[in-house]
């Protein structure tokens, strides 16, 4: 079977660092920063909303940040965010964009212009792992079944996911099947606007399997609406353990997307320098573990130029796998 463990030694050194930052836990913390605006370049449930009202939610509680608003705004697989805060840096000084893997893959796909070197990086903040998620109520109750379904009749199988074709949700999904010993590329994906409108899918019946960040799954497993059938960590996961493990189902798929968080170009080095400080205090604080633990999240911090470090290796070594899946 072929192997995946997409730039797992890059996260292992990112969580290393994470580890070093254990501060004290602290019950209300000196503000450092004012107000932040998250802008978030996709639809509400997935997991750029659910990042971003995640750390606003554990600066504002915490007493780090006085205020955060959050605006989301779809469209052009992530771009339109990203241009119109290019566009209108001088009056975005105050926000923070949430991106992931995907500011990667869709710059080496050209689906927009830009890349991550025309933004201020800021840092990276977590992981989150994938997932693939069936209806709880369904015919697939495992990945070996839905491997089944799909090598008897691959017309009748759709995955769905939301990222655009060749984005990350497909990605993963194609590495699974490939490394089953399916076609990746027979695979059909559907596309959906972020992970509630992905998961309404699933439940209607347009899909009969969703890739997804096992977070966005989480809590709809718990209430008995899907079943993950796989998830692509090295163990399972403490914040749903009765999700099982790509690798302990004979599929030997490790992956974990990074996210964190972008500002504007042209963002003054004193600005900088707050809102790194008030990421940098968060992973010491109950709130934030609270947070976290509840998502499934890792810690994985990067700041600034170790960020730029990190997400330079991350490009080659995804611009090197979707050469080989032939998404390049």
């Amino acid at each position: 079977m072929a192997k995946f463990n997409l730039t797992r030694r890059t996260f292992a050194a990112a969580a290393v660092a994470a580890v070093s930052l254990g501060a004290p836990s602290m019950t209300l913390a000196d503000e450092v920063v004012d107000s932040i605006h998250f802008l978030i370049p996709g639809g509400a449930g997935g997991g750029w909303d659910g990042t971003a009202r995640g750390t606003g939610e554990a600066l504002t509680k915490s007493g780090l940040v006085g205020s955060a608003s959050y605006e989301n705004m779809s469209g052009g697989g992530g771009g339109k965010a990203i241009g119109y805060l290019i566009e209108n840096a001088e009056s975005n000084h105050g926000t923070l964009m949430v991106n992931s893997t995907p500011i990667v893959i869709r710059s080496l796909t050209g689906v927009f212009p830009q890349n991550f070197r025309d933004l201020t990086l800021v840092a990276g903040t977590i992981g989150d792992y994938a997932a693939l998620v069936v209806a709880a109520d369904g015919p697939v109750q495992d990945l070996n079944g839905l491997i089944e379904a799909f090598n008897a009749d691959p017309n009748a199988v759709a995955v769905g996911g939301g990222s655009v074709p060749g984005g990350m949700d497909h990605l993963v999904a194609a590495m699974v099947f490939q490394a089953a010993g399916a076609d990746p590329v027979a695979m059909k994906y559907v596309p959906y606007d972020g992970g509630g409108a992905t998961m309404a899918g699933l439940l209607s019946g347009e899909v009969q399997a969703v890739s997804t960040g096992f977070s966005e799954a989480v809590e709809l497993a718990k209430a008995g609406e899907v079943r993950i059938i796989g998830v692509t960590s090295d163990d399972r996961v403490d914040a749903y353990p009765d999700a099982p493990t790509m690798k302990e189902q004979g599929n030997d798929t490790a992956f974990v997307n990074w996210r964190g968080f972008f500002a504007a170009p042209g963002l003054p080095e004193d600005k900088l320098a707050m809102y790194q400080d008030a990421l940098t205090q968060m992973y010491g604080t109950p709130e934030w573990v609270e947070v976290r633990d509840r998502n499934g999240w890792v810690d994985i911090h990067n700041n600034g130029d170790d960020f730029r470090t990190f997400l330079e290796q991350q490009e080659q070594e995804i611009g090197d796998l979707m050469k080989k899946l032939g998404f390049l």
